[in-house]
């Protein structure tokens, strides 16, 4: 028995891979676990039988065998936990992994959602032209630091891992936005993601998901 996680039905991103099973869909094509797939409407995530799943009604989920998860983080570090690939051997670099997520999760992904939900939804706002160089130089705070302890390396921490899967997916974000452009070193980093093949993977899976229903 393979995994099940939901995702979808029709994504908001238009298949830019920015949904957050898309995490999960990476993480699994990293370790190499095949794994199925549920698509689910925005009115099926708000019902009973998905509620059981994701008390908060989003999406992914996770389940397998008897036990379901939800969130995306959650689920990520459970994958890695229990499959090569994604979490150093040492146990000191294993737990910096570990903060990696977590920073990913709490300290960068708040401010930068908050940017892209104030350009996706607030531009005919008054307050908008006001709001928007704050909101943005939130982010680059956060760039800024990140940009500095990153310096010339490939990843975060060493090898590839878990907390550089859930950072690239987070400033992915930001692609429309143009603050990449201000720090070469974090576009290089989030391109260096995108290059690994089960990234690319699991994009296209993403990707044809969105093209089918657009097609219906």
């Amino acid at each position: 028995m393979h995994p099940t996680i939901t995702a979808f039905e029709s994504s908001p991103d238009r298949g830019r891979g920015q949904a957050r099973d898309m995490r999960v869909r990476w993480a699994l094509e990293e370790v190499g676990q095949p794994y199925n797939v549920r698509l689910v409407s925005f009115k099926a995530m708000k019902e009973p039988a998905h509620i059981v799943l994701h008390p908060f009604g989003q999406i992914p989920t996770y389940e397998d065998g008897t036990l379901t998860l939800f969130e995306s983080g959650a689920i990520v570090l459970h994958i890695a936990e229990r499959h090569a690939g994604l979490l150093p051997d040492d146990a000191n670099a294993r737990s910096r992994a570990i903060a990696w997520m977590f920073a990913a999760l709490s300290t960068l992904e708040p401010p930068v959602v908050e940017l892209g939900m104030a350009m996706l939804f607030e531009r005919d706002r008054s307050w908008y032209a006001e709001r928007l160089p704050m909101l943005q130089d939130r982010v680059r705070v956060r760039l800024g630091e990140l940009s500095r302890r990153l310096g010339a390396a490939d990843w975060l921490d060493g090898a590839f891992s878990a907390g550089d899967l859930m950072m690239v997916t987070v400033l992915r974000r930001l692609h429309t936005s143009g603050l990449l452009d201000e720090y070469p070193d974090i576009a290089a980093y989030v391109a260096r993601g995108e290059a690994r093949p089960a990234f690319r993977r699991a994009f296209d899976a993403q990707l044809a998901v969105f093209t089918a229903a657009s097609r219906s």
